[in-house]
């Protein structure tokens, strides 16, 4: 299970987040406060995450061009919560797990891979749970996204 450690714990830089994997820290996250954007750093791999347009959500190496995703999260319909994620070559589809907790449900071909969740009942620091289909890559690149999703509900909801 992932998990997004807090600020500056686990030996990473301050105002950087640990991504955690049962406690040690697998990659380290600096996400923006203000836009929809971070950089990752997963296994010596520079990572750059953030918004293209107004219904998707990228992720390309640093070496890559602007403009270019090896990763992309498509919102198809702005009445609907579903999303459609390209990971690097797998096509999986997300859909709300629950509602009333604010997890999502990650499936490739009918069968679920991923589920994402909380730390406790009272937290907002984000889980998830994987299957070894997908890539460290892509469950940061999920992690980061369920972490948008969060403060996109917050932010609807003040």
């Amino acid at each position: 299970m992932l998990e997004l450690g807090r600020r500056g714990s686990h030996g990473t830089p301050q105002g950087t987040f640990p991504v955690l994997a049962d406690g040690v820290a697998v990659a380290v996250l600096r996400a923006s406060n203000w836009r929809e954007q971070a950089t990752a750093d997963v296994g010596g791999r520079s990572w750059v995450f953030g918004r293209a347009g107004s219904r998707d959500v990228t992720a390309r190496w640093a070496a890559d061009p602007d403009g270019t995703a090896r990763m992309r999260a498509h919102r198809p319909s702005s009445w609907r919560n579903d999303w459609t994620l390209d990971l690097e070559g797998v096509a999986v589809q997300m859909a709300n797990a629950s509602s009333w907790k604010g997890t999502n449900r990650y499936t490739l071909d009918g069968r679920q891979v991923a589920e994402s969740g909380t730390v406790s009942f009272w937290s907002t620091d984000r889980t998830l749970q994987a299957d070894p289909v997908l890539t460290l890559d892509a469950q940061v690149f999920l992690l980061w996204f369920e972490r948008v999703l969060s403060r996109r509900r917050s932010a609807a909801a003040a």
